[in-house]
C-alpha cells in the first residue's frame, strides 16, 4: 500500500451466469437443458486473516498484493491475489532478508513496510542492536521487478534529523514531493512518542528539520499510559484530502485505538497547524463481543475491481495480551462518509462471515 495522490488500478472480473436458456443449449433443440452444477466461488472469508501478524502492511501492485508484518527477527513477505486467502494456498509467503548477526540493525526488528518508488522496492524498518534505545529507521532495496526475488540490498540507515528514537515509518508522496513521516522521542529518553514528518531527496535520504506534527495529548491518545504513546503513521487521500491514520493509547493497554489527522491538498504537510485531529477521534476501538481488543497500527488497500476501501490492521483475542504475537491480522470494509470523512465502524468479530473484496 502506497496511498499517495494517484489513483490505483482496477481490475473487474465478471462471473457470468448460465440459467437454462436456448443460447446456452449446445443440442439446439427445443426444450432447454440444465446445465451442469458449477462449484461456487468462495464468497466469504472470516477473520482472522492471518493469525501472527502485528503491525500489518499491504502494497498493491497490479493485481497482486504485497503483505509484510512484525515478525521481529526477519523481514517476510506474503504474495497473493486475494487478500481474504493470506493463509491459504492462494498466497505465498517467504523471507526475503535476515539481519546481521551483530550490529545496530542486528535486532528487534519491528513494522518494516515495502514500497515501490520510482522502478525500485524498497523496505523501511525499525531495528535495533538489542536496546530499545537505539532503535532508528534502515532501508532495504531491491532492483529487481519480483520483490519476492533474493536480490534485496541494505541501504544503510536512513538518517533523519536529530538522530533520535525511531520507530514506524513511512514514506508519503504529497503534491509531487516526497516525505517520510515516523514515531519517535523529542530527546533520548521516552518519555513521549510523537509523529514527525520531513522532506525526501530520495528514497533513503531525507533533508531538512523534523516537524513534529501530533502529540499525545487528547484523554484517549494518553490512556494514562507511561510513556504516552503515538504511533504508526498510515496515509490514505480521499477528495481533496489527505488523512494520516496513527495509533495511539499503549500497544499493551486494550485502549489502544486508531484516530486519525486530515490535512487539506494544497496545504504545507510541514507546517504543524495544517495537520487537525478529526472530531470523531478515536474511530476504531476495542470491541469486546468481537474479541477485537487494542485494534491498530493499520493499512489501508482498494479491492480487486476498485471499487472498494479495505482496512488492514491487527488485534488482540482476548484483553491483556498486549504488544506480543498474540496480535492477529484482519481486515474489513470501510466507507467515506457524505463530508468526505473515513467511517470504520467496529472491528469486525473473529469468525464472523464477511464479503470478500469486490473482484476476487
Amino acid at each position: 500500500m502506497l496511498f499517495v495522490f494517484r489513483r490505483f488500478p482496477s481490475f473487474v472480473w465478471i462471473l457470468i451466469a448460465c440459467t437454462g436458456c436456448l443460447a446456452c443449449d449446445p443440442s439446439g433443440g427445443d426444450e432447454p437443458t440444465t446445465p451442469e452444477p458449477q462449484p461456487e466461488p468462495d464468497a466469504n472469508f472470516f477473520n482472522p486473516v492471518y493469525q501472527v501478524g502485528p503491525d500489518p502492511w499491504v502494497f498493491q501492485e497490479g493485481d497482486t498484493y504485497y503483505v509484510t508484518y512484525t515478525t521481529g527477527r526477519n523481514i517476510t513477505l506474503i504474495e497473493t491475489e486475494k487478500m481474504s486467502g493470506l493463509r491459504t494456498a492462494d498466497a505465498r509467503a517467504r523471507t526475503v532478508w535476515s539481519p546481521p548477526a551483530s550490529g545496530m540493525n542486528s535486532s528487534q526488528i519491528w513494522a518494516p513496510e515495502i514500497h515501490r518508488i520510482d522502478g525500485t522496492w524498497y523496505v523501511y524498518y525499525a531495528a535495533s542492536d538489542g536496546n530499545n534505545d537505539n532503535h532508528r529507521m534502515w532501508v532495504l532495496a531491491n532492483e529487481d521487478a519480483d520483490p519476492m526475488s533474493d536480490n534485496w540490498e541494505d541501504r544503510g540507515e536512513l538518517e533523519l534529523p536529530d538522530d533520535k528514537w525511531a520507530i514506524d515509518g513511512s514514506p508519503v508522496a504529497i503534491d509531487g514531493q516526497w516525505y517520510f513521516a515516523w514515531s519517535g522521542w523529542e530527546g533520548d529518553t521516552n518519555v513521549a512518542q510523537d509523529i514527525y514528518i520531513t522532506r525526501m531527496t530520495s528514497p533513503t535520504e531525507v533533508t531538512g528539520e523534523r516537524v513534529r506534527v501530533l502529540q499525545p495529548e487528547a484523554d484517549w491518545e494518553r490512556n494514562g499510559t507511561d510513556p504516552r504513546v503515538v504511533e504508526g503513521p498510515q496515509f490514505i487521500a480521499h477528495d481533496n484530502s489527505l488523512f494520516m491514520f496513527y495509533s495511539a493509547g499503549g500497544c499493551w493497554t486494550d485502549g489502544y485505538s486508531l484516530g486519525a489527522l486530515q490535512l487539506a491538498i494544497g496545504d504545507d504537510p510541514l507546517a504543524a497547524d495544517s495537520w487537525t485531529r478529526l472530531e470523531q477521534n478515536p474511530l476504531f476501538v476495542s470491541n469486546a463481543a468481537a474479541r477485537a481488543y487494542g485494534p491498530g497500527h493499520n493499512s489501508f488497500f482498494t479491492s480487486p475491481d476498485g471499487t472498494e476501501n479495505w482496512i488492514l490492521y491487527h488485534a488482540n483475542a482476548q484483553p491483556g495480551q498486549g504488544c506480543g504475537d498474540e496480535r492477529s491480522m484482519r481486515m474489513q470494509l470501510f466507507t467515506w462518509s457524505a463530508d468526505g470523512l473515513p467511517v470504520l465502524g467496529e472491528p469486525a468479530a473473529l469468525g464472523q462471515a464477511l464479503p470478500v473484496p469486490a473482484g476476487e
